[in-house]
């Protein structure tokens, strides 16, 4: 049967590119190294990986199998973290996942809660520009918990924590101030240039998904690769954006307008397997900080 310590040694093979630097990263013998790496092979009915001149490569079975290699000792790494936890150790460390736009509005409140209550555990923040770049992340353990849209299908612990809502941000001098009275239709604004997210991110699929629905296709003035520089832009009279309010700074210079109807995102934390207490503890200041804390759920302006 598989060990850890033969998937340590597959997942150092392919990290390293080579059984010379896999065999001295780990402290073995390369003739070590490979009879593992055999022996894996055996079990699992068949090569995993190629053995080039210069390096390896992973063979289709190396691939299919290498994510699982990674989940599990991800998942016997955090099995030591909340055994040591549990002993009553306050040091460690926890790993957050996230997309770009929560890593922006909802965690810096709840991080900062989280180092007043914890001060000996670090937080280690992995941060992804798509949902389903997080939820792939997840799936491979890469954190303890990913806080992003609730994931269609997930089969691990969900818990739903609030309403995300969506603002149409233009400059302070736009003619739309004059116009409206806080709320707009999207539809309306089908004739100007927008400020746009790069490729990629969530968000940017997310902003084509709610024009088509309002039955227009956006026109781009311009594409930011940095979901922080969308608001700034719009506000700079580059063109109107759509931005979760959660994101903006206090006393922002920009004004703000609902979408009519409105657009949300339910946010949730996930996570694999049933939580650590650590990472309850986690999950329960986040879930509190996003009910109690305005600056999460910031009202729109008008």
């Amino acid at each position: 049967m598989a060990t850890l310590r033969q998937f340590e040694y597959l997942v150092t093979v392919v990290d390293t590119g080579s059984f010379t630097r896999a065999a001295e990263s780990l402290h073995v013998t390369q003739p070590a190294l490979s009879h593992q790496i055999r022996a894996l092979e055996r079990d699992l009915g068949g090569p995993l990986l190629e053995r080039l001149p210069r390096s390896v490569r992973l063979t289709p079975l190396g691939r299919s199998v290498l994510p699982h290699a990674r989940a599990a000792l991800a998942d016997a790494e955090r099995l030591r973290s909340a055994a040591r936890r549990t002993a009553g150790l306050e040091s460690g460390e926890l790993e957050v996942a996230t997309v770009y736009s929560v890593s922006l509005g909802v965690l810096p409140p709840v991080l900062r809660g989280w180092r007043e209550r914890h001060p000996g555990v670090r937080v280690r923040l992995r941060e992804y520009p798509h949902a389903d770049e997080l939820q792939a992340a997840m799936s491979t353990g890469q954190a303890d918990l990913a806080v992003g849209p609730t994931p269609p299908g997930w089969e691990g612990p969900v818990r739903e924590l609030g309403t995300e809502e969506f603002v149409v941000v233009v400059a302070a001098d736009d003619p739309l101030a004059g116009e409206t009275s806080g709320s707009i239709a999207l539809d309306s604004l089908a004739g100007r240039a927008w400020v746009h997210y790069a490729p990629g991110n969530g968000l940017a699929d997310l902003f084509d998904r709610v024009c088509a629905r309002a039955g227009f296709q956006a026109q781009v003035a311009i594409r930011a690769e940095q979901t922080a520089a969308v608001p700034l832009l719009a506000a700079a009279g580059l063109g109107p954006a759509l931005v979760p309010a959660n994101i903006l700074p206090p006393g922002f210079d920009g004004l703000l307008l609902r979408p009519d109807p409105p657009i949300r995102r339910v946010l949730s934390a996930y996570g694999r397997i049933r939580p650590d207490p650590l990472t309850a503890a986690f999950a329960d200041l986040l879930a509190h900080q996003v009910r109690s804390n305005l600056s999460l759920l910031r009202p729109v302006q008008g």
